[in-house]
């Protein structure tokens, strides 16, 4: 077995900022946010790669990164061929000690990492060993059927900076104990892409994806309710259910990521794109252009994942928003709850392709909006001392003296 040595210091004052990305969501996410890393005169960008990126089952999607013109510094295999809890924790041990190798090697000033799945928990517990100050978005927020709910106030306990995507979110982080003077409200940056993005027209996403544009379609994404088990196939099974009440709607499907029980609605899409090869389309990753596109144009998000909550209401168009998985968001108007009964997201998709619902869409207005996220983002770490940022102490509230 060989073994690497640390890379030396430069002989710079640039700071190195390392970002890791596990899955194509969350880089699509973070790739305005590399980019002004990367323009940064005073700061050296490393990217540190692993999860579904480097899977053939997830398409690869390290590939992306690569095309956009951006220098993979590590890449961790981790993923074991399994999606039952006993095969993501394993997965879990083997993204904790390749990341502990990979961060040893780079020995960055500061990581950043995005969001709350088991990936990022474990490159964040390599780094706290390794007293590598961490940077973490978005923090404060809450999803109360899944167990990133647990995740993310983990990783926000590990961190050092903290940006968050609204103000509600920051206050909940100092109420964790954080120092206000390190919580920073940002907004979200996949509002940043929709801005920023060159996106295709509805001629030429048909072009590209293979469907009609005079047909109206819904982009539907359904991940595993991790703290509901042995409910996917269930669920997702009550989802194809209310579809087929729509006959005249066509159907994008976004495949599940890698949690427990995410193969088991992928095998579903499957065989319902075989079935009906006329009527749905389904990706394993549509790649960010091409899936915010797809939202700009269709009738309505459905599903339960949280492009519906934070990017959707941008592009004032209705989210069906299915189960307990979102559960806890801030939601704009635009979104529709519903539980995961087909009956129940009959209704509410007949609600959300009404005429009368689209008239109010204009009004939408999305709480995680805010102007120039990524170079707030990177302003703050360029002004931080991160020489001296390690915490030392819980920043306690102000309680009332007890008598």
């Amino acid at each position: 077995m060989t073994t690497q040595t640390p890379r030396p210091k430069q002989q710079t004052n640039r700071k190195r900022i390392c970002v890791f990305t596990g899955t194509r969501a969350e880089y699509g996410l973070l790739r305005p946010l590399l980019s002004e890393l990367r323009a940064s005169a005073t700061l050296e960008l490393q990217i540190l790669v692993s999860g579904t990126h480097l899977s053939p089952e997830f398409g690869l999607t390290y590939r992306a990164i690569e095309e956009d013109g951006f220098v993979i510094d590590e890449k961790v295999e981790m993923l074991l061929s399994s999606d039952s809890a006993v095969g993501i924790s394993k997965s879990m041990a083997l993204c904790l000690m390749g990341c502990a190798e990979a961060l040893n090697r780079l020995q960055p000033d500061l990581l950043i990492i995005l969001g709350d799945r088991f990936e990022a928990f474990s490159v964040a517990a390599a780094a706290l060993i390794s007293c590598i100050p961490i940077a973490h978005l978005y923090g404060g927020e809450a999803t109360y059927g899944a167990m990133d709910e647990s995740i993310r106030h983990a990783i926000t306990k590990m961190s050092h900076l903290h940006f968050t995507s609204t103000e509600v979110y920051r206050q909940r982080v100092i109420q964790l104990g954080e120092d206000p003077a390190r919580v920073f409200h940002v907004g979200a940056l996949g509002i940043e892409n929709i801005r920023n993005l060159e996106l295709l027209s509805k001629a030429k996403l048909a072009e590209v994806i293979g469907f009609s544009p005079a047909l109206d379609f819904a982009l539907v994404t359904f991940h595993p309710v991790t703290l509901e088990q042995a409910s996917a196939e269930e669920q997702f099974t009550e989802l194809l259910t209310a579809l087929a009440d729509f006959p005249e709607l066509k159907i994008i499907f976004t495949k599940a990521n890698a949690d427990t029980d995410g193969r088991v609605i992928n095998q579903l899409i499957d065989r319902t794109v075989r079935d009906q090869p006329e009527r749905f389309l389904a990706f394993t990753s549509m790649g960010q252009r091409n899936y915010l596109s797809a939202m700009r144009f269709c009738r309505a998000i459905v599903g339960n994942s949280s492009s519906g909550i934070i990017e959707a209401p941008s592009f004032h168009v209705p989210t069906i928003n299915i189960g307990n998985r979102q559960q806890g968001r801030l939601c704009a108007t635009s979104v529709i709850d519903c539980p995961p009964q087909a009956s129940s997201i009959s209704q509410a998709l007949k609600k959300g392709l009404s005429d009368d619902f689209h008239s109010t869409l204009k009004q939408t207005t999305n709480p995680y909006e805010k102007a120039d996220t990524a170079k707030n983002i990177v302003s703050i770490i360029e002004k931080t001392n991160l020489a001296d940022i390690i915490k030392k102490e819980f920043h306690d509230l102000h309680f009332p003296s007890s008598t």
